[in-house]
């Protein structure tokens, strides 16, 4: 097996909903970060065997594996095959897992993970909509076996298991929003954000031709723990979480290209990290946010680490009580985890 490299990885500036990245096609989107790796790391798009990409609501201009359509998109080699995969929120992760999988196992020897979301414009849940007449993805027989849920009534299932409050959230919601300003006042995503120029529409929503420069993630909020205290519950009446301690509806790309340590040698690249271990678990489908416990567990026992071995974490914040359940199942240190915020500041994608 061949030891994987991450050459560089970019991404856009995460949009608020409706925002500044909402008169994007999603195709365009992403074909502008493939792009934009390209060119920034000088590789022969050639080179790359295959790019796999993560999306969720594959419906619409989102549909028709819009990770082939984006490469196109952006001028790149038809040559070069292309896959888009749906993990539900993990789409990108295991785009990711599945490129480093492909040069592990000699299938590849280059390849980029990637993957889009525009929530304002293919909203969440789109492509089950009973509007579409197609039926719902869920048979009968499912609730025999387990119970459906939402994410909302998971998360709060969650904080009821591990004891999370009210007061927990809403402080972890101010962490993030602080931590996000701070990264952004000291230009630590210089190295990775792409600005966008983004169509400017009419009052009918038609292209005028012009163009807007969006360079900032949108979804950073002004915030104290007395206004978070204030805001309303989004699942229970009683219930701790709030839009101030959940992930933002965003819109967003990113794209990381990987290769082996002995071909980045050959092609004159510097690796920015090696890809140690990766993996993907299956767990609870009602609580169905408790993932990145039974992962890490998983990924420390079969490479004999700990959470003291580990500089540096990132957790998707789904809902605070996602990340603040996985903390206390390792005791972990906060000042760790998430450094630059995640995404109830910086949005979901």
């Amino acid at each position: 097996m061949s030891d994987v490299v991450i050459i560089d990885a970019v991404r856009t500036p995460i949009g608020k909903r409706n925002g500044g990245l909402s008169s994007v096609h999603p195709g365009d989107l992403e074909a502008g970060v493939l792009r934009e790796l390209v060119d920034r790391t000088g590789i022969d798009p050639a080179e790359v065997g295959q790019v796999v990409g993560g999306n969720v609501s594959q419906v619409g201009e989102q549909s028709f594996n819009i990770t082939r359509t984006a490469w196109l998109a952006a001028g790149l080699p038809l040559e070069v095959a292309a896959t888009t995969v749906d993990t539900q929120c993990g789409s990108s992760q295991q785009a990711t897992n599945l490129a480093s999988a492909l040069i592990s196992g000699d299938v590849v020897d280059t390849a980029i993970a990637c993957g889009v979301e525009s929530m304002s414009r293919i909203p969440i849940g789109s492509n089950s909509s009973k509007k579409l007449g197609l039926g719902v993805p869920i048979p009968k027989s499912y609730f025999g076996h387990y119970e459906f849920s939402s994410q909302f009534e998971g998360a709060e299932r969650i904080a009821e298991k591990w004891g999370i409050t009210r007061d927990d959230c809403d402080r972890f919601g101010l962490e993030s929003q602080r931590r996000a300003a701070l990264a952004w006042q000291e230009d630590r995503f210089a190295t990775q954000v792409v600005p966008v120029d983004a169509p400017v529409l009419d009052e009918d929503g038609r292209p005028t031709g012009d163009t807007v420069r969006i360079t900032r993630d949108e979804g950073l909020r002004e915030t104290t723990l007395e206004k978070l205290a204030s805001l309303k519950p989004v699942a229970r009446e009683d219930g701790v979480h709030t839009a101030g301690s959940a992930s933002q509806i965003s819109d967003g790309s990113a794209a990381v290209l990987m290769t082996t340590a002995e071909r980045a040698e050959q092609l004159g690249l510097t690796p920015k990290a090696r890809v140690v271990d990766t993996c993907l678990v299956g767990v609870d489908p009602v609580l169905m946010l408790t993932g990145p416990i039974d992962a890490t567990r998983r990924l420390f026992d079969r490479n004999g680490l700990g959470i003291d071995d580990i500089d540096v974490v990132e957790i998707n914040e789904a809902f605070a009580s996602v990340a603040l359940a996985w903390a206390a199942e390792f005791d972990a240190d906060m000042d760790r985890v998430n450094p630059n915020g995640g995404a109830i500041a910086l949005g979901h994608p």
